[in-house]
């Protein structure tokens, strides 16, 4: 069964099901008058798109071009539909818990809340970070007075 779009000379507009491309087209239901086939609306163009994620929006004055009303309401309405989005499709919505590091040994992996930090710190030594050490201040009696050549 193929289905067409169908007019008739007194301007109704229907659609029916042919059983083939080369069956005659059915008189109009509501004048009985002779019909003709006609184009079928198409739709092209639009696609679906899920919206820039949060890593994707952006987290500095400069990048809403230093708090421009229209660019901040542009980007509040693109977070308010991703928000729903997320709402509908928890699977989109990642990680969202705060992040407690991200510096450092974390600077690849960020560590979050509810992480185990033993495990997280073990698993960035194992991936080759290196920890970051602080050297003491030195101490008023300890100062080198010395004047280097």
């Amino acid at each position: 069964m193929i289905l067409y779009d169908f007019g008739c000379l007194n301007g109704h507009l229907f659609e029916a099901g042919l059983k083939s491309m080369t069956s005659a087209n059915p008189p109009c239901p509501a004048c009985h008058a002779e019909t003709t086939r006609r184009p079928s609306r198409l739709n092209i163009g639009g696609r679906a798109s899920a919206g820039p994620s949060r890593e994707q929006m952006p987290r500095s004055w400069n990048a809403v071009r230093q708090g421009d009303r229209e660019t901040i309401a542009h980007w509040h309405r693109l977070a308010e539909r991703r928000e729903a989005l997320e709402d509908k499709y928890p699977e989109l919505a990642g990680d969202r818990r705060p992040i407690l590091a991200h510096e450092g040994i974390f600077s690849g992996r960020p560590l979050r809340a509810g992480d185990d930090i033993a495990q997280a710190v073990s698993s960035a030594m194992a991936d080759g970070a290196t920890p970051h050490t602080h050297h003491p201040a030195p101490r008023p009696g300890n100062i080198d007075t010395k004047a280097t050549p």
